[in-house]
């Protein structure tokens, strides 16, 4: 069996409660239920429009997007990967293809960097991401390669506190782009590259530095919580072992405790909602099927016709909205190795 096949597998059984110690097979649920059952027809149907909107709107060149295409073209992919469409197979195959090819070259330009001068490592983080989901269904050299250049870089830009910022120089660090590279660097390693022990020590050291008193995480340590970057600090745990530790227990309370509101509007609702659907499903069968049919309900109607979802905040394109709200409403699926538990 090759190791694709096996990393699959293994993934598919946690994703359906069938490995020790899941919650699902602790409480005794319905398989069905706990993998499928909670997507719902409507859901399945608008993630369909999403991905036909999508397929419409891919580059000659086989990027998506415009002003940051590394990013783009990695959310991209991955929305179409959540449903089980891969490069080289089936309906989106050869645009699947032509995606990967534009990442490949991108990072072959970069010498394994993906970022632009803006946006930096944040592209970066989400270019090795979908590289490393790519590379979990796939045995091409060429990817396994690029992503140890990509990792190199990542491991080159932490910083002294255990964070990292937009820049590949190490110099400062936030809660943001640290995230990103830990989400990054543990796709990695499920994909089989090598990243260090105390890489992932020190940046847990520094996410656990932007908790706050009150349970929340902030953009930096000694700032303000807020409900976007503890979704995305309260993921970073769970993905790095903490998922029964207080700080993460904290972090789901401070999630759960934010005003209704939060489905149909908050501040960077994507980004929010992509890590906190995460972070509920990392964190336990109850917390997910509480929170999953809150955001798909509030999501859904906010689909356009042409099947693309609209930025919430300003630099947020269709494509980018439209990808996340596909990852978002796909968590059922379990598809992508990163979504399993």
């Amino acid at each position: 069996m090759k190791r694709s096949m096996m990393r699959w597998v293994m993934a598919a059984a946690c994703g359906l409660g069938l490995m020790p110690h899941s919650p699902a097979m602790a409480a005794g649920a319905d398989v069905k239920r706990v993998g499928v059952a909670e997507l719902g027809p409507d859901a399945d149907a608008a993630i369909t429009r999403g991905l036909n909107y999508l397929a419409a709107r891919q580059n000659e060149d086989g990027s998506w997007g415009d002003k940051y295409k590394a990013a783009e073209t990695s959310v991209a992919l991955m929305a179409f990967m959540v449903k089980g469409h891969f490069p080289g197979q089936g309906t989106y195959g050869s645009k699947l293809d032509k995606g990967v090819a534009f990442l490949l070259h991108r990072g072959q330009e970069g010498a394994g960097y993906f970022g632009t001068k803006q946006q930096g490592m944040y592209e970066h983080g989400l270019a090795t991401l979908a590289l490393s989901e790519v590379w979990g269904e796939s045995d091409r050299d060429e990817i396994k390669e690029m992503l140890k250049k990509a990792v190199k870089v990542i491991l080159g830009a932490q910083n002294n506190e255990g964070g990292w910022r937009y820049g590949t120089a190490p110099q400062d660090a936030d809660m943001s782009v640290t995230v990103m590279q830990l989400v990054a660097l543990t796709s990695a390693k499920e994909a089989g590259i090598h990243v260090p022990d105390e890489v992932f020590n020190k940046a847990i050291a520094y996410v656990l530095a932007c908790q706050h008193p009150l349970g929340g995480f902030a953009y930096q340590p000694r700032q303000e919580p807020g409900f976007a970057r503890t979704a995305a600090g309260v993921l970073s745990l769970c993905m790095t072992g903490q998922r029964n530790s207080q700080a993460m227990q904290a972090g789901i309370n401070y999630l759960i405790k934010q005003p209704e509101g939060k489905f149909a509007n908050t501040e960077y609702y994507f980004y929010a909602h992509y890590y906190a659907i995460q972070s509920m499903y990392q964190s336990g069968e109850a917390n997910y099927q509480a929170w999953y049919p809150r955001i798909r309900d509030a999501l859904l109607p906010k689909q356009r016709p042409d099947g693309s979802w609209q930025g919430s905040e300003g630099g947020t394109t269709p494509v980018y909205a439209t990808s996340m709200s596909i990852l978002i409403l796909g968590v059922p699926y379990r598809f992508l190795p990163i979504y399993q538990r």
